[in-house]
């Protein structure tokens, strides 16, 4: 827990009440994603700011949804959905200062989601002073969901109810880590440096989907996701899973990880001994701060 805030940090949700967040999600998958999946209209895609960063009308009507439910439950809450973000930025200056906020993104993976690959999920953090109190990565295809928050450890819930606790890798070298790099959001002049170390690393990979990254990373599929695109909707659900499996994150300049934050490179790991390893190889990332990346995350 961060020295820093105004006041104690603990978790905003009642039972009943991430009870009701879920079937919330449940319903928007089914009302407004599932129904499109590979079933879009060429005028139901358009383009944010490049070919590669889409919006669909299931982002627009799922997040619309999932915004009011919210609103609704938490009426003083500082909601913040990804597409709703793009429109108004402003909307997010408003969350390192809010008690209580909410961040959503409605289709995690939406180039994926367009092209009809089944690689795409639902996510929302709640965050208190930009500080993730609780985390949630909803797969609408399977019908599973993985959620923590401060007082309690990461769990899989599958669709008949099904659980387990979930924990991530055990610390091991480099050469045999599994990791997810978002390379091409980084300023070009250091991808040649960032692409060096790809023969070093056992399995180095991008899924295009913060949702699936982060769910590999708490059931220890992988061993590390590096980011430095600070969009919000997409790590802090992400981040708290990870924590809460019982790895570590941190900004490579040792900052703690906030929903506020709007530069700088994040990286999550199964262990902060893996943390360590990965970190020691990017110390050249230092140098230059990643704000000429200017594609949205994993849209």
């Amino acid at each position: 827990m961060s020295d820093n805030l105004p006041m104690a940090v603990h978790a905003p949700l009642t039972r009943a009440q991430k009870t009701s967040l879920l079937n919330l999600v449940r319903r928007a998958a089914k009302a407004e994603i599932l129904p499109r999946f590979r079933a879009l209209d060429p005028s139901e895609v358009s383009e944010k700011t490049s070919k590669l960063d889409l919006v669909t009308a299931a982002d627009e009507a799922a997040e619309a949804m999932i915004t009011r439910g919210l609103q609704m439950a938490f009426p003083s809450a500082v909601i913040v959905g990804e597409e709703a973000a793009s429109r108004e930025p402003k909307i997010l200056d408003a969350l390192g200062d809010a008690e209580l906020g909410f961040l959503i993104d409605p289709v995690d993976g939406t180039w994926n989601f367009a092209h009809g690959l089944s690689l795409f999920g639902t996510m929302v953090a709640a965050t208190r002073f930009g500080k993730p109190v609780y985390g949630m990565i909803y797969d609408p295809l399977n019908d599973d969901v993985v959620v923590a928050d401060e007082d309690s450890l990461t769990t899989w819930t599958g669709p008949r109810g099904r659980r387990r606790t979930l924990s991530t890798a055990d610390p091991k070298p480099l050469a045999e880590m599994v990791g997810y790099i978002h390379m091409k959001l980084m300023p070009p002049e250091v991808q040649p440096q960032v692409a060096a170390l790809y023969p070093r690393i056992g399995r180095p990979d991008a899924l295009r989907c913060s949702a699936h990254e982060y769910r590999l990373l708490a059931e220890g599929h992988c061993d590390f996701v590096l980011s430095c695109k600070m969009t919000p909707w997409d790590h802090a659900a992400g981040v708290l899973l990870c924590q809460k499996a019982g790895g570590h994150v941190a900004f490579l300049d040792g900052r703690e990880y906030s929903a506020a934050a709007t530069e700088g490179y994040l990286l999550c790991a199964g262990s902060e001994a893996a943390w360590k390893t990965v970190a020691d190889e990017l110390g050249f990332l230092l140098g230059p701060t990643p704000e000429s990346a200017t594609l949205s995350e994993e849209g």
